[in-house]
């Protein structure tokens, strides 16, 4: 996708103001800030656009080089190279100028639930949890728990968790959806092979200006917390539920002993579930057009088999099979996959620009 010459200086004068007025010294408080974010925003664009620029011009001069009979051999090598090279800077910069999900940028808001398979579906949702930690961690991001359900055998039943980093949003958007899991259970004595699901959401966390969340549209109830957590459970009505009325959407949180930090984690779990209602409202214009995209965000399609058997991972909506479980599920593997399902979306979203 060839990007016109004219948008190449658009890009260079618009940095070079950006460039000028943060070099003023003139700039202040919000006006600063909105000046850096758009300069750090801008200057990737900048860099790659100077050198799409760059090439074509050194193309044009080895073309007129050609007509040159001792010249021409050197030219046509120097031209091969540029020409080779070209297309994949052009597509590059193509990528930097699609629009851009205003919540990319975000932490996010991750949540598993076991789903159908009992006692290994709620093991297989302490797998993911455990993959998503080690994820986090080769991105440089910090894992926060929110709330859990533990289950009896281990895993959980649910675990919401705050992720924060550079990128979060963009990357885990992909994740949302069925994981199935094929493997042989533990408590499987006859070796048969049995299939459960977890079902993953990542919701875009938030700033607080994102969300006006009315107090008045709150029913908020204390009761007694239940399950693992020691000598403390079902001592104090510590656990908390928040209906937020208008919506229907229910929060709960009993993990902590504090029914402060219990109302302070619910409420950000729902104000990160009232943000995403938002966004589909906001987007319902374009939601045959987010369907057809890789981060559709359905929760209930099945995007990804684990065979445990046969040692591989498949992901259903770009037909890629990784034989590479365990390295998926240490965390390392799953680049692979997200890798792929970024540069997927970001090739429709370029055809259906070109149309």
């Amino acid at each position: 996708m060839q990007i016109p010459a004219e948008r190449l200086d658009q890009i260079a004068h618009r940095f070079a103001e950006l460039e000028a007025r943060m070099a003023s010294g003139t700039l202040e408080g919000d006006a600063f800030v909105s000046a850096s974010r758009d300069y750090a925003e801008l200057e990737p664009v900048a860099t790659i656009a100077a050198e799409v620029k760059s090439m074509r011009v050194e193309m044009a001069g080895l073309e007129e080089m050609l007509a040159d009979p001792e010249m021409k051999a050197m030219a046509e090598e120097e031209l091969a190279a540029i020409r080779d090279a070209l297309p994949q800077k052009e597509r590059a910069l193509a990528v930097a100028l699609l629009p851009r999900d205003s919540a990319d940028a975000k932490p996010a808001m991750l949540e598993i639930r076991a789903g159908t398979g009992g006692d290994e579906a709620a093991l297989f949702a302490g797998d993911l949890y455990r993959m998503y930690e080690r994820f986090a961690a080769e991105n440089g991001w910090r894992v926060e728990p929110v709330s859990m359900s533990a289950s009896e055998v281990g895993g959980f039943k649910e675990i919401v968790a705050n992720v924060t980093g550079t990128g979060v949003f963009a990357k885990l958007k992909f994740e949302s959806g069925v994981h199935r899991v094929q493997r042989v259970p533990v408590t499987e004595s006859g070796g048969r092979i049995h299939t459960s699901a977890a079902t993953v959401a990542v919701l875009p966390e938030p700033d607080a200006v994102d969300v006006d969340i009315d107090p008045g549209d709150l029913k908020i109830d204390t009761y007694r917390a239940s399950g693992a957590g020691g000598q403390h459970v079902n001592t104090t009505d510590s656990a908390i539920r928040i209906t937020h009325e208008p919506s229907g959407l229910v929060v709960t949180c009993q993990d902590g002993r504090s029914q402060h930090k219990n109302r302070e984690k619910a409420m950000q779990v729902l104000r990160a579930r009232l943000y995403e209602q938002q966004r589909d409202a906001a987007q319902g214009a374009e939601a045959e057009a987010r369907k057809a995209m890789v981060g559709s965000g359905d929760r209930s399609e099945r995007i990804r088999t684990y065979n445990f058997p046969q040692g591989r991972v498949t992901d259903h909506r770009i037909g890629l099979t990784l034989h590479k479980l365990e390295e998926v599920l240490a965390g390392p593997g799953l680049n692979e996959l997200v890798d792929a399902l970024v540069a997927e979306d970001e090739g429709k979203r370029l055809a259906a620009l070109a149309e």
